[in-house]
């Protein structure tokens, strides 16, 4: 779970009772505030009994479950098992036995027929139930034996009175105890049984529409903590923003010249993000006002350098996995970690602690095409950064010799800080910062 992390919420169960478990075969999954986990088995063995149930929050150190690694299954296990089969069954045999008891039980005479037709006792008791009048069943033409009135014409004429969206069903009430004991045989019929309705009820409630054909869809669980958050840090912090304009055009042709020869030698894609994270991590050790948070009226200054990396996953939600100790990493170790993190991230395979205990955070909103932002504050930090998209456009180039328009690659940084803590002075000279870092690259330098 990580040292940060003291509680988690089971989600899911992914064994159960008496299934036989493998070494690191996942036994159950947990979630946190941020992260979704599966919890492995560390031995080999058999599931023989679980002491949480879902959505119950289990404390760090808590024992969740008990396998049996003796290769088999304690005795009372199998008795378990068995005696939920035996009471399944016998659930089973009470529910066809009352309806044969209703089958083989004399139903009230409805009235004498005019034409002393016979009618079986299952027939009178849908007709009683129904409220199907004796003159009524004289009229309902039977398909039976020697034309009598069979269950299925009964049934047809009740769904024929109803509306046609209305499925027609077999009314079953409590047999009192004097039936229970009645000797019958097993009829052929079939029982249409209310609980399908209920089944299929329930399917649908994944897909709600109003009444105006729209629809609605309830918040995942990460969804509703994201939401949380983000209101809770706007309600909390003093949000201003600064922007600034960053020429990245000696950046971007260093990248396209190396990254062929980056990637060969060391097996990892070099992307724009791990450079970006060398330069905010440069700048929060140049101005370290900015690696703090606020507890109550007080400041605590980070001793460690933690960049929180925004990262989009596929149902559309963020995650923000922290770089630890990003300061003392070089750009190809930067690099390994990030392109790490990013594929775990989208996979749902990050720990719950490597996305705890961050200083700063970076967003990169030009991955979805915005020029800048106005990111909101991951609380309890006091700053965050959101990258824009870079561009190709026309610019200014001053030299010695005179001004001319030329083709720059260039890119908004957009910091947002929190001003109850961090100034218009720092937080715009942090963001200055990072800029003159990037502009100022070597395009002679090695990985």
């Amino acid at each position: 779970m990580g040292e940060s992390v003291a509680e988690a919420t089971l989600t899911t169960w992914l064994k159960e009772v008496g299934d036989e478990i493998e070494m690191d075969e996942a036994v159950f999954e947990i979630a946190t505030d941020k992260v979704d986990s599966e919890v492995p088995s560390e031995v080999d063995g058999i599931l023989v009994e679980k002491l949480f149930n879902v959505d119950d929050v289990v404390k760090v150190g808590q024992t969740v479950a008990i396998i049996s690694t003796d290769g088999d299954a304690p005795e009372e296990v199998f008795i378990k098992e068995e005696a939920e089969e035996q009471i399944e069954a016998s659930v089973q045999e009470i529910e066809e036995t009352i309806v044969i008891a209703k089958d083989s039980v004399q139903a009230p005479v409805l009235g004498q027929s005019s034409t002393d037709r016979f009618y079986s006792p299952l027939v009178k008791n849908i007709a009683k139930q129904e409220g199907v009048t004796i003159e009524e069943l004289d009229a309902i033409p039977g398909t039976g034996k020697e034309g009598r009135v069979s269950k299925n014409d009964i049934i047809n004429y009740v769904a024929s009175r109803k509306t046609k969206n209305k499925a027609p069903e077999v009314v079953l009430e409590k047999v009192s105890k004097s039936t229970e004991s009645i000797p019958v045989s097993k009829p052929l019929v079939n029982v249409v049984k209310p609980a399908a309705a209920e089944t299929n009820k329930a399917a649908e409630t994944n897909k709600i529409e109003s009444s105006s054909g729209h629809e609605v869809i309830e918040m995942s669980r990460m969804g509703k903590l994201i939401a949380k958050h983000m209101v809770d840090s706007v309600s909390t912090s003093a949000h201003v923003q600064s922007f600034i304009e960053v020429d990245v055009t000696n950046l971007v042709n260093w990248r396209n010249n190396v990254k062929k020869a980056f990637e060969e030698q060391e097996g990892e894609k070099l992307t724009f993000t791990p450079i970006f994270l060398e330069a905010v991590a440069k700048a929060l050790k140049k101005y370290p006002l900015m690696n703090i948070s606020i507890q109550g009226d007080t400041v605590i200054k980070k001793k460690n350098i933690n960049i929180g990396m925004a990262a989009a996953l596929p149902d559309g939600n963020l995650i923000v996995p922290v770089i630890k100790n990003a300061d003392q990493l070089n750009l190809v170790g930067m690099a390994k970690v990030v392109n790490d993190l990013a594929v775990r991230s989208r996979n749902n395979a990050l720990k719950p602690d490597e996305v705890q205990d961050g200083t700063y955070t970076v967003t990169n909103v030009g991955t979805f095409g915005s020029v800048f932002g106005t990111p909101i504050i991951n609380q309890p930090q006091v700053g965050i950064l959101a990258l824009g998209a870079i561009r190709k456009i026309p610019s200014v180039i001053e030299t010695s010799e005179g001004d001319y328009i030329g083709i720059r690659s260039k890119m908004y940084l957009s910091h947002s800080y929190d001003h109850r803590v961090v100034n218009g002075a720092l937080g715009s000279m942090f963001v200055k910062a990072v800029a003159d870092y990037l502009e100022a690259w070597d395009i002679n330098r090695d990985f």
